[in-house]
């Protein structure tokens, strides 16, 4: 069982590896927000995500050889069932788990940090509400949560590419379900005003302490400790590329309100 031991200590080792470099890639990316923070250089910040985005794409192509070869090495374990190489299975099942983990990581950062490709279009958003609350709904339920929607009467018209703003809406839905861990429900409301549509997301989940809801933008903050810290940096960053805003209005045992603003199309 030698070359098992070896081939999963460079399986690690390469993981390890893979994790130093994303953090550095984190790094850089953080870096690049302080900068263009200061100097306001939206080129010096595209730059620095460039950088980045790819060093974290090279990351991914060790980590796909390191999957293929457990694989292929639990395949062979498999052949014949005793105590040690059921022993060497779990270990085996265990790096590959963390392979993926961090192939996770790698995607959500990659997403968050590339130029996003838009393909914006005279949109009425009560559409995308009412296709993206039809979608999550049985997912909301599963979870005790009761999604209602409200919507206007006459169309609500946006330049927009809806699958990303779908997108950006979802993450806000799925906080919302996760922090709701008994049940509750999820309201969905669509109005415009002075020139604005706005979509407010409201909860009756525990709501956010200020320190919680002054970071909750922040790049890898995250209060669960399976989540990625990048859904609603992400959410913030489709909805400013759409000339919009995002607002957050939370206190603890209140719930809490998303209100997203976009630029209503004018003729």
């Amino acid at each position: 069982m030698q070359w098992i031991c070896l081939l999963i200590g460079a399986a690690v080792g390469t993981l390890i590896g893979a994790a130093v470099a994303l953090l550095a890639a984190r790094r850089v990316w953080r870096t690049a927000r302080k900068l263009s923070a200061r100097a306001k250089g939206r080129e010096q910040l595209a730059e620095l995500g460039r950088l980045a985005g790819g060093l974290a794409h090279e990351i991914k192509n060790p980590l796909s050889t390191i999957n293929v070869n457990l694989q292929l090495l639990t395949e062979d374990l498999s052949r014949k069932d005793d105590e040690e190489r059921r022993r060497w299975l779990r270990r085996i099942g265990n790096v590959r788990g963390e392979a993926d983990r961090l192939r996770g990581i790698l995607d959500d950062f990659l997403h968050y940090a590339g130029r996003y490709e838009m393909n914006p279009v005279e949109t009425d958003l009560r559409d995308v509400v009412d296709e993206l609350v039809d979608f999550f709904a049985p997912q909301a339920e599963s979870s005790g949560v009761v999604m209602r929607a409200s919507l206007p009467d006459e169309p609500v018209i946006c330049r927009v590419d809806a699958k990303l703003l779908k997108q950006a809406l979802l993450n806000v839905m799925i906080n919302a379900v996760e922090a709701m861990t008994e049940g509750g429900e999820l309201i969905i409301r669509l109005d415009t005003r002075r020139g604005l549509a706005e979509i407010d997301m409201t909860d009756t989940g525990p709501g956010m302490s200020e320190e919680v809801r002054g970071r909750i933008f922040e790049v890898y903050y995250s209060t669960k400790e399976s989540g990625s810290g990048l859904g609603l940096p992400t959410t913030r960053r489709i909805v400013e590329e759409h000339g919009g805003s995002v607002r957050v209005d939370s206190e603890p045992g209140k719930g809490t309100c998303f209100a997203i603003e976009l630029p209503l199309h004018t003729e």
